[in-house]
């Protein structure tokens, strides 16, 4: 997906994942590897099929994120792009404070 339809920057982000299908067992574990505001990169070689409805989970830092998602893309035995839906106000701290951490370590710090 190019830069130019993204809503806000993604940033370079290492974490473990955890991927539930809605409406199946299916799941299993992944890497983000890119994260947004409104989404992120999973990398998982059973990438699920673009608009799959899903459960991520985001383990990083000492710090936990969950959110439902959608699959915005696939590239089968690579991973998926994920839009995050229904963030709850917790998670979002959460997630803003990973991105204020990642920022700075693309930019570099300001004093």
């Amino acid at each position: 997906m190019s830069d130019e339809r993204r809503r806000t920057p993604r940033f370079p982000f290492v974490a473990t994942a955890e991927v539930l299908e809605k409406g199946t067992a299916a799941g299993g574990p992944g890497r983000v590897t890119e994260l947004s505001l409104y989404g992120c990169y999973v990398e998982i070689p059973g990438a699920l099929e673009k608009g799959a409805q899903l459960l991520l989970k985001i383990y990083a830092d000492g710090k936990y994120f969950e959110s439902q998602g959608a699959v915005l893309y696939s590239q089968p035995g690579q991973g998926m792009g994920v839009g995050f839906q229904n963030v709850n106000p917790h998670y979002l701290t959460v997630l803003k404070m990973w991105l204020i951490s990642a920022a700075h370590a693309k930019f570099g710090k300001k004093d």
